[in-house]
């Protein structure tokens, strides 16, 4: 037989293991299991697959083992090792039950102490759950049994219901599903290793268990793969084969390995224990179960691994359990900001508004001034801190308006003669010949007493007026943008001061009228700066008005003498060379100052056009700046700290600020939950804190210590482990057989003893 306690190592059953171990646990009882994810050991598998068995061969506790119906909780296993043997069961509550419901499941009594009758007290607290065989749901609470003994290794394992292919005869058609969705919850918890049970019975391909351990974790980084009935598999056969290739981490790789147990079958199902080792030590004592390590066969060799494996997978993830421990508390905090003190009295609910007007007003005034220093704008390039950072919008909106009034605010783009118009653009492009054609037809109309080559003044506010038609629908929408984003900002910054229900009243009772009025002045505002510009008559006394008149005048001037050199020297207007021949100055001049404009009428439309284009650039640019300041700034930005402001608060009658800040059923049960949390976070945190502390302790003191040794993927290599180093021989377990006169024989070729007694020299005893 297998010497059990040598194949324990100090390492991995030792106080400060247990301690580990203990912290983890004393958390999941405190509930904080509810908030955040802890390291824990599954036992997943197929129904029939062996998965009773092997909690059994464990915990040496008798699991229920009826095939055709399945638990609807699951069971966590607390072994640890003590002088004293003793066992306790208790419920833990999900975090979906009341208050009352906790205390009267938290009371529940075993119905018996003697755990060979371990079936009927997983039925009792079914039942104290109310899940039965007839339910159609499962149940968030978890059944604890806690077994502490001499011969106990330090080990928690969270036992799950096997995995239901199809319905039964006593089974509803969703059990399946059901299973399936708890299962793959667990699973789904990277700080769960997962243990996947088959069975060697069936091809491990169709065992659905692989798929979902898979699936939860692709790179197998957390899974160990448990083979059990390897005896119904006949010796030679591919089948036995291909499941030798599986132990040896060869046909589905786990970086945890394989391990191989021999369950009780039906014929010495009722073995002891000591009996159930015995036959196991036997069968993998032959045949081509000796090829593989003794650290991947047999339940002696199981307990100290998975022992080895939790306390590994709790000091991997500590630092991480950290920090959301402490994120969930900062949250808990930033919850119980918002609800605010419980608020019965009027006197309360106006000082709690006034607390959050503060908040606002502050947040508000930042984002209006561009200065996003508080965490509340932490959130970047987000969706929350782009639309927090008011100023930056609303920057970039006036950046965009600047420019489409540049480029789009004209009704008609008037462009030379001589280019090429292009069709579909915004806005459409007309040569200024064709234009001056339409002008003409308006000079006509409007003809008074004016001199031939002049015009009327009048011409030049109606061309401008149809010039600048597109401005209305400009400054709308830039005003619809400005006035979203505006709203956008406000309902964060009111969801990040208080809950959702005084957020709600407020935007109601406060906001949306608010911003109501803000949106009247600002439409008044635009229409007023908008109004020169639509009827009336064109005035200004910009000097940049007549410095742009004069430039078109010598812009048109230097073409046409361009235009007249060409001319006189024979040239085209595409030629670029130089001119080398002689010509008489005189003619030369006389040819230049030949007049531009033969035709009068043509003379002054050209100068009309230059007078409204030159008129409709000042005009641009003070209607730009006008919107940003007179309408934007003051209309709606000077004013928006004002919104909800401690003075505004002390202006709204009582019954406006109980609407407000009345506190909910919701509200007050949200505060309760949050407490709660906070208060369990809160232990949480001083026992993570303790036990990272102690576990980097635990880490100094074993790291020249062997670990668990993992399964190689090859049989015959296995004196490779990789991170887990071969044991020595001094802590190989000595393995003895008795011959007629009571001597020990041993085959120092195999790991494991022979079975012939033949041999009778005498050798003592022998290690593998």
């Amino acid at each position: 037989m297998l010497d059990e306690t040598k194949m324990q190592t100090p390492s991995l059953q030792s106080k400060e293991h247990a301690d580990l171990l203990d912290a983890i646990d004393a958390l999941r009882s405190q509930g904080i299991s509810h908030y955040v994810q802890l390291p824990q050991l599954i036992v997943c598998g197929d129904q029939s697959s062996g998965k009773s068995s092997v909690l059994e061969a464990v915990a040496g506790i008798a699991f229920p083992r009826k095939d055709n119906l399945c638990t609807r909780f699951a069971t966590e296993v607390v072994l640890r090792r003590d002088t004293v043997e003793n066992v306790s069961v208790a419920i833990v509550p999900g975090a979906d039950r009341s208050e009352e419901e906790k205390v009267k499941l938290a009371s529940f009594k075993m119905p018996t102490i003697n755990m060979e009758n371990f079936p009927s007290i997983v039925d009792a607290a079914a039942d104290a759950m109310g899940v039965t065989s007839e339910s159609r749901s499962f149940s968030q609470d978890i059944l604890r049994v806690e077994k502490s003994g001499p011969e106990q290794p330090h080990l928690t394992l969270v036992d799950l219901p096997g995995v239901v292919h199809a319905e039964t005869g006593q089974q509803s058609s969703d059990i399946p599903s059901m299973v399936t969705t708890l299962v793959q919850s667990y699973m789904d918890n990277t700080r769960s290793v997962i243990l996947a049970v088959v069975s060697a019975k069936n091809d491990y391909a169709n065992q659905i268990v692989t798929t979902y351990a898979r699936k939860a974790d692709p790179q197998g980084g957390r899974t160990l793969g448990i083979i059990t009935k390897p005896d119904e598999l006949h010796p030679g056969s591919d089948s036995e084969r291909e499941f030798l290739k599986l132990a040896a981490n060869e046909g589905f790789h786990f970086r945890l390995g394989w391990h191989v147990l021999r369950n009780r079958g039906f014929n010495n199902k009722d073995c002891s224990t000591e009996q159930r080792d015995h036959l196991e030590n036997d069968f993998f004592s032959n045949g081509v179960w000796r090829s593989l390590p003794v650290s991947s066969l047999g339940i002696s060799s199981l307990r100290p691994r998975l022992s080895g494996v939790l306390k590994d997978q709790i000091i991997a993830e500590l630092p991480s359990l950290l920090t959301e421990v402490d994120t969930g508390i900062q949250q808990c905090n930033q919850t119980l900001v918002k609800l605010g003190d419980a608020r019965g009295t009027l006197q309360e609910q106006k000082l709690y508004l006034i607390r959050i007007s503060q908040n606002f007003t502050s947040l508000v005034r930042s984002a209006v001034d561009g200065v996003y220093s508080a965490s509340f704008f932490d959130d970047g390039p987000s969706d929350h801190g782009t639309d927090a950072r008011l100023r930056a919008k609303v920057q970039d909106s006036l950046l965009r308006f600047a420019s489409d009034m540049r480029c789009k605010g004209y009704a008609k783009h008037i462009v030379d003669s001589n280019q090429k118009i292009l069709p579909l653009r915004v806005p459409p492009r007309v040569k200024r010949s064709t234009f001056m054609q339409s002008v003409k037809d308006l000079m006509r109309n409007s003809r008074g007493r004016e001199l031939p080559g002049t015009f009327n003044p009048l011409i030049i506010g109606d061309l401008f007026f149809q010039q600048a038609k597109p401005w209305k629908g400009l400054v709308d929408r830039y005003s619809d943008d400005i006035l979203k984003a505006v709203q956008n900002c406000l309902e964060l910054v009111m969801s990040h001061a208080t809950d959702s229900a005084t957020s709600n009243a407020l935007r109601r009772e406060v906001i949306d009228p608010a911003m109501a009025s803000y949106a009247d002045k600002l439409r008044t505002k635009t229409a007023e700066i908008l109004r020169p510009h639509e009827s009336g008559h064109a005035v200004t006394y910009n000097h940049y008005f007549s410095d742009t008149v004069q430039k078109a005048r010598r812009a048109h001037l230097s073409k046409a003498r361009v235009s007249q050199i060409n001319q006189f020297f024979g040239r085209q207007p595409a030629d670029s060379s130089l001119i080398n021949q002689d010509f008489y100055a005189g003619n030369l001049s006389a040819s230049i100052n030949q007049p531009n404009e033969v035709d009068l009428e043509d003379f002054g439309c050209s100068e009309a056009i230059d007078c409204m284009m030159a008129y409709y650039k000042v005009a641009m640019k003070v209607f730009v700046d006008n919107f940003a300041s007179l309408c934007i700034e003051q209309c709606l930005l000077n004013v928006l700290s004002d919104t909800f402001s401690p003075e505004s608060v002390i202006k709204l009658d009582d019954a406006a600020i109980t609407r407000i800040a009345a506190e909910t059923d919701a509200s007050n049960a949200e505060r309760k939950r949050t407490m709660t949390r906070l208060k369990t976070l809160e232990s949480g945190l001083d026992t993570l804190n303790r036990l990272h502390r102690h576990s980097q302790q635990v880490s100094a003191s074993t790291s020249e210590e062997p670990k668990a040794p993992q399964v190689d993927s090859s049989p015959f290599d296995f004196l490779k482990f990789g991170e887990a180093p071969r044991l020595d021989d001094e802590e190989l377990p000595v393995i003895q057989t008795e011959g007629d006169s009571g001597d020990v024989e041993t085959d120092r070729n195999t790991r494991f003893p022979t079975s012939s007694p033949s041999k009778k020299k005498k050798r003592g005893k022998s290690r593998v």
